[in-house]
């Protein structure tokens, strides 16, 4: 059995609000979100690690590329443990990449950092842990998408509304790149 919080940011959370206390999460029941196509399940973040790491699942269907972004302040992996994730990088002196991850594989993409990934075959799963001198930016996911309860894919993709492109990426250390372009073997935009 998991044990249920009232948080600052949901009124149902399997994960405590504070840190120093020991927890567990039953699979799937961390703070769930949608977002485009895909379901975000946080399992810890900030407040449980004093902001030095966070650890979070993105599981979705196969898709288009999402959109271009950096994390100044972040440090980010990808691990793979289901399906197939094509992962787009750039450094900072402007060389690209682009590595097919299938099952087992494991990505690193330093801070300030361009980086997109498409997923490429339906139920692909990527584990995802993120740290760095800014914090952790897992309260992005259900701030700029739609926080759920449901285990489940979104039905129709949960698009954010303009206003928050605005405001709410920049809180957690996400900043878009539009005109970012991958001129790698296929990062079609």
């Amino acid at each position: 059995m998991t044990i249920e919080y009232a948080t600052p940011y949901r009124a149902r959370s399997f994960i405590p609000p504070e840190p120093g206390r020991p927890y567990f999460v039953e699979k799937g029941m961390g703070d769930r979100a949608h977002l485009f196509g895909d379901m975000f399940t946080v399992y810890c973040g900030g407040e449980q690690t004093e902001n030095t790491f966070n650890f979070f699942t993105c599981e979705g269907p196969k898709g288009d590329v999402i959109p271009s972004h950096s994390h100044p302040d972040t440090y980010e992996v990808f691990y793979i443990t289901g399906g197939a994730v094509r992962l787009f990088v750039e450094d900072t002196a402007g060389e690209q990449y682009e590595r097919l991850l299938t099952e087992g594989d494991f990505g690193f993409v330093p801070k300030n950092c361009p980086h997109s990934y498409r997923i490429e075959r339906h139920h692909s799963r990527i584990v995802g842990v993120a740290a760095g001198p800014g914090g952790t930016f897992e309260r992005f996911f259900e701030n700029f998408g739609v926080p759920t309860d449901e285990l489940t894919l979104p039905r129709r993709p949960a698009v954010p509304t303009p206003d928050k492109f605005g405001s709410v990426p920049q809180r957690f250390d996400v900043r878009f790149l539009p005109e970012h372009r991958w001129r790698t073997g296929d990062g079609r935009p």
